[in-house]
């Protein structure tokens, strides 16, 4: 497994219940801050492997970026039921639910 990938899995690991943390955000803080997509690479091709808690992982604008409603339906559903505050617009309110691990050390995005 290469070092971003090992960085990745840690720190998703690491997002309390609650919290959220973006695509973009993982990748800047585990080295490769053009790398959001390969975070969504390694959370749909490990999260069963190693247990990630995938749903803790959104995109930039607050939104749920699965295209299945079903499944997104799923993980606003345990985003909630963890206390996720959620906007009247549907989106999530990064200003409160966002996490900022004591790894991060960079601005966040």
């Amino acid at each position: 497994m290469n070092p971003f990938t090992e960085k990745t899995i840690e720190i998703i690991k690491s997002i309390p219940s609650g919290k959220v943390m973006t695509y973009g955000q993982i990748a800047k803080v585990a080295g490769s801050p053009r790398g959001a997509r390969q975070v969504v690479r390694i959370l749909h091709t490990m999260s069963a492997k190693h247990k990630l808690p995938w749903h803790r992982v959104i995109n930039i604008k607050g939104e749920i970026a699965i295209p299945d409603e079903e499944s997104a339906y799923s993980q606003r559903a345990m985003l909630e039921a963890e206390g996720v505050c959620f906007r009247s617009n549907g989106l999530v309110d990064l200003k409160k639910s966002r996490y900022v691990s004591e790894i991060n050390d960079v601005d966040i995005i």
